[in-house]
């Protein structure tokens, strides 16, 4: 396509949209929708992946140890935990330093109260604090560590070695579980909009093809090309979706620099704060999907109807 084409094409792509203003803005309109929500469902996607990943950061294996566990055996289990694969470091924790964790995590009467009601004892096990570097392969850790013989040694519950284990049996798995469906359902409903999307263009333009028949038919009669013929309708299609882009866009920066804020002042203990990265590119995809759906949607609009 030469360049005097490439500018009847966007001349005719204003004058068609000027003509037909209501059906193209209706175009407009549906890829704006489509766009919007695809991008609230990535910034929410981001936000979501941002909160999981600091309670994923939290998920650590607690080892309880045995008050009588020889330190030599324990320092050399923790050494050969560390080795392991997957392990992002080991850390002792004394009994001592236990219940000065409880009480700073329990600071209030009730708390001070339950310790001094100890006599000065101590019933707080020591401990090793395990941290991964996936987060996700948790309970295969916690196995690997029960099934291990030398903590067997030096477990809190010598006769149940894995009740001295914990990581949040459960709720962990029910966390992994849930942001797994709304991941899948998140790039389902994406792929669902698009879809929506480019039927409407592809519609829009099919219209716009059968209205135009005639003068198409003497343009073939002429000796007009196919892609001089084809030209205005994928302008046309580009046109109405990067305007859509362009309505998502300033829509979702709204959002981001008004509504985000507010939920965050709402909720000080969440955060809704998007790396620009992660904004420059999710715009960028969204005007790269208005695109697709503009030139792909003409093209196979045309490629059925365009028939004379």
């Amino acid at each position: 396509m030469g360049p005097s084409n490439i500018g009847y094409s966007i001349r005719e792509a204003f004058r068609h949209f000027r003509r037909n203003w209501s059906t193209c803005l209706g175009a407009v309109v549906t890829i704006f929708l489509s766009l919007f929500i695809i991008g609230i469902f990535v910034f929410g996607s981001a936000l979501l992946s941002n909160m999981v990943g600091s309670v994923e950061d939290k998920v650590t294996i607690q080892a309880f140890l045995s008050d009588d566990a020889n330190q030599q055996t324990v320092d050399s289990l923790q050494q050969a935990i560390q080795g392991w694969d997957n392990v992002q470091s080991v850390t002792y924790k004394s009994k001592e330093e236990a219940l000065q964790e409880y009480k700073d995590t329990m600071s209030n009467k009730n708390a001070e109260d339950a310790v001094a009601a100890l006599d000065g004892k101590n019933p707080m096990p020591a401990s090793l604090v395990i941290k991964l570097d996936d987060p996700q392969l948790v309970e295969a850790a916690a196995d690997r560590l029960v099934s291990d013989a030398d903590f067997r040694m030096v477990a809190d519950d010598a006769d149940d070695p894995s009740a001295s284990v914990l990581y949040g049996q459960g709720t962990v798995e029910k966390l992994f579980s849930v942001t797994y469906y709304l991941r899948v359902a998140a790039i389902v409903l994406v792929a669902l909009l698009t879809f929506v999307a480019f039927v409407f263009i592809n519609n829009t333009i099919r219209l716009a093809i059968s209205a135009r028949r005639r003068e198409i038919a003497i343009e073939r009669l002429v000796g007009a090309s196919n892609s001089f013929i084809r030209g205005p309708f994928l302008a046309e299609g580009v046109m109405e979706a990067i305007l859509g882009a362009i309505l998502a866009i300033g829509a979702l920066q709204l959002v981001r620099m008004v509504a985000l804020p507010r939920f965050e002042q709402s909720l000080p203990f969440l955060t809704f704060s998007l790396p620009t990265p992660t904004v420059l590119l999710t715009y960028g995809v969204l005007v790269a999907i208005g695109l697709v759906i503009g030139l792909f949607g003409s093209a196979i609009a045309m490629r059925r109807y365009l028939k004379v």
